[in-house]
């Protein structure tokens, strides 16, 4: 019998209950009891669903109150010394990690945060010590949400990261030195540990995520995988029976490292990514290992084409037998939305077309079904082909005036009229910076304010007159905070902006849109993606009425704000019939003319923002990543072009581990780059020196996601570190990021001491300049 599956489940509810639990408790309005009862009623709620929709192997563990990486450092005692040490309860010491702490004499940073390999979630890095231990977790919250998960008559199988992904994706804390792949020796007896603690509750099977073999795995990595699944290996019926997951890629130039998983149960491979790797992975199974086929897409949410993933599994059934196969979703679920039943506003014809996390449940046990016995499944099998012959012949997707526009793009429209100094030289007359120029990447506070009127003029409740009035006086304050911040460039503050994707794709033709469907991006951040349904076009301009009113009451440069065609198309749910190359092509050329109209209405500094291209980077380097680079940088260029020389050109990137395709980042052409950087090493712009980078950087000086507000000097002491790597006249000063999350008593202070900083590296470097 074919047996169905679910890695992982979304955790934020159907309404973002998670987010408004976590920021309550935050803001002291909710107790950490009633935080934590609701956490556990989502759980129950979440299991429930995927028992009732008859998943057969269920998820636990894969919940977490901010992420599911920071609650395995936590698991593992893998707390840096610097919250250790500060006494907290254990759940503030938990969000310490993740967000920061700035109260009752405590003043922490959060850790770094960067990218799940190439999705859009975050995860916090572990960060390991010279001499660091593991122990394990008084009471381990593996074993304590499976016990929690049995006793509501659910069995489940909880969900680990495994040793493996966990050390390789970490670093070495500053001042320390460990490589963390050495540590394994330390770990593995903990998970050891775990293993038998979760078979003692019950548990008879367990997933272990091994993601990073989905990567060009250094030596030590790959070779990490034999001591340390030998070893679980070796428990045999003393611990639940593992099952390996990988996901976001095929694992077949690791096949060296599958004899290590010689005593596991089964493996896990995403068949959505990469099908191809099916025929090679059943050939190295064991003679009684099972497969775990991930054929239902956990990252997008276009229905599940069954007659395709039925002949996947159906292969894997010839080669293995019914019972060592399992019909699973191809990763976890927490990169889609909650459930598509909450989409009232969507147009009939494309509603049919999507499936969010709670109607992919259904799909996998619809599948495991359908597999066996089809005639059991036939209306659902017959509705779902009806699906996908509706969608392949809709007129929705086809605009033939964009297909003839693209066949017109030459390559010399993808190159600025100079080269930079000649650009610059202009830029410096026209736009009279200082040394050390001071600006901020976009968003100001999206205060209650802000989103109550938003909400009334969606709702139709005020007019359109009077929402502009409305962002007038938003603008006109933004502004007058910056006069008295005595910042170099300035931003208008973004007030009618909902999210810097969904706004553009609201203006695009070729978009639709939801209402709940609300993706976790990282802790309480969640962002709810638009969906490309057809060809892209700008019937109107989109930004030019708020940046050219904030341009005509500022004294000083205002910059124009845009989302690059790389972002807005990552940031989106992008078709699936249709190659990410021509969609973002598309979305380039929307964007030229956006930024053309701006440098028409006096807008001379144009931010066209790409923190998602790092994010689309294949996770192997290779021809696919060589032609990856080729379109998304050449769509950079597309749309930021056909401006004139004295107009100056920024981008944004975050959480960018650029080190290894910084060939592309440099050919991007931007004459100023600004980069998230505030936790992560200085030294990592040394790239910029070894490449002999000519155009302007502003690195990151603070971590805009946590509420901590840094004092002056520290901001000194980064700007003294960024100089050691980048020249006076080269460097901009400026926060990690956008500042829409936070609040504006945070957003001035730490501002303040930013231009102070600034300031005095001015004064410093004057003569220099």
């Amino acid at each position: 019998m074919v047996k169905s599956s679910v890695l992982g489940f979304p955790r934020m509810g159907v309404l973002r209950d998670l987010k408004k639990a976590n920021e309550a408790y935050w803001g002291g309005k909710l107790s950490q009891s009633d935080l934590l009862a609701e956490g556990k009623r989502l759980r129950l709620a979440h299991w429930k669903i995927q028992k009732d929709a008859g998943v057969d192997i269920i998820p636990s563990n894969d919940f977490a109150h901010y992420d599911h990486v920071l609650d395995h450092i936590q698991l593992f005692n893998a707390v840096p010394e610097r919250y250790s040490s500060q006494k907290l309860d254990i759940l503030d010491e938990y969000f310490a990690m993740g967000r920061g702490h700035q109260q009752g004499g405590v003043d922490v940073p959060a850790l770094e945060m960067v990218k799940w390999f190439d999705s859009n979630y975050h995860y916090v890095k572990p960060t390991l010590q010279d001499n660091q231990t593991f122990t394990l977790a008084k009471d381990p919250k593996p074993v304590r949400e499976f016990l929690e998960a049995k006793e509501a008559g659910i069995i489940t199988r909880p969900v680990l990261v495994g040793p493996v992904s966990f050390l390789a994706l970490g670093k070495a804390d500053r001042g320390s030195s460990v490589n963390p792949i050495s540590l394994l020796d330390k770990l593995v007896p903990v998970y050891v540990e775990l293993l038998k603690a979760l078979k003692a509750a019950g548990a008879e099977s367990v997933q272990i995520d091994e993601p990073v073999l989905v990567y060009d795995l250094a030596a030590d990595v790959k070779a990490a995988f034999k001591p340390a699944y030998e070893a679980l290996g070796a428990l045999g019926s003393a611990a639940p029976a593992i099952t390996v997951a990988t996901y976001f890629g095929d694992i077949v130039h690791n096949f060296d490292v599958l004899p290590a998983f010689a005593k596991i149960q089964g493996l896990h491979i995403d068949l959505v990514r990469n099908p191809e790797q099916l025929e090679p992975v059943l050939k190295q199974l064991g003679p009684s290992q099972i497969l775990s086929a991930g054929v239902v897409d956990g990252r997008n949410i276009w229905k599940n084409n069954f007659q395709k993933s039925i002949e996947l599994v159906q292969t894997a059934i010839k080669a293995l037998g019914e019972d060592r196969v399992i019909v699973a979703t191809s990763s976890s679920l927490l990169h889609t939305p909650h459930t598509l039943a909450s989409e009232k506003k969507l147009p009939a014809e494309v509603y049919n077309w999507f499936s969010f996390a709670v109607e992919k449940v259904k799909e996998v046990g619809i599948l495991a079904k359908a597999v066996t016995d089809p005639e059991a499944v036939r209306a659902e099998l017959d509705a779902n082909a009806a699906v996908m012959k509706s969608r392949a012949e809709s007129t929705r997707t086809n605009d033939p005036k964009v297909k003839e526009r693209q066949a017109q793009v030459t390559p010399d429209m993808h190159n600025r009229k100079s080269t930079f100094e000649t650009r610059y030289a202009q830029q410096k007359t026209h736009l009279k910076l200082p040394l050390f120029p001071t600006t901020t990447i976009g968003s100001f506070p999206q205060t209650n304010e802000i989103r109550v009127q938003r909400n009334k003029f969606t709702k139709g409740e005020i007019t359109q007159e009077q929402y502009d009035e409305f962002i007038k006086k938003e603008i006109d304050y933004a502004v007058k905070i910056q006069d008295e911040l005595d910042l170099d460039v300035y931003v208008h503050g973004e007030p009618e902006r909902n999210d810097m994707v969904q706004y553009f794709g609201e203006r695009l033709e070729g978009y639709v849109f939801t209402t709940h469907a609300w993706v976790q991006s990282y802790g309480s951040r969640c962002v709810r993606p638009p969906i490309i349904v057809g060809d892209i076009s700008r019937p109107l301009p989109m930004t030019v009425k708020e940046s050219k009113y904030a341009a005509s009451v500022s004294k000083k440069p205002m910059k124009g704000m845009l989302t690059g065609p790389v972002t807005c198309l990552r940031w989106s749910f992008p078709r699936v019939d249709v190659h990410q190359s021509v969609q973002c092509q598309q979305l380039a050329l929307a964007l030229r003319d956006e930024v053309v109209d701006l440098e028409k209405n006096g807008i001379f500094v144009i931010q066209v923002d790409e923190p998602a291209l790092r994010e689309g980077l294949p996770l192997r380097k290779g021809s696919e990543r060589d032609a990856y680079l080729q379109w998304a940088v050449d769509s950079f260029k597309l749309a930021t072009a056909g401006v004139e020389d004295s107009t100056q050109i920024h981008s944004h990137f975050c959480y960018s581990e650029f080190q290894d395709f910084f060939h592309a980042i440099a050919a991007l052409d931007a004459d100023v780059l600004s980069i998230e950087n505030s936790k992560s090493d200085a030294k990592l712009l040394k790239v910029f020196i070894d490449e002999d980078y000519p155009r302007h950087i502003g690195p990151g000086v603070y971590d805009i996601h946590s509420p901590r507000v840094p004092n002056e000097e520290e901001f000194k002491q980064r700007i003294q570190e960024m100089l050691q790597y980048l020249r006076p006249d080269q460097l901009w000063i400026n926060p990690d990021c956008g500042l829409k999350t936070r609040k504006w008593d945070e957003v001035k202070g730490a501002l303040t001491h930013m231009v102070n900083a600034a300031k005095y590296f001015r004064e410093q470097y004057k003569d220099k300049a």
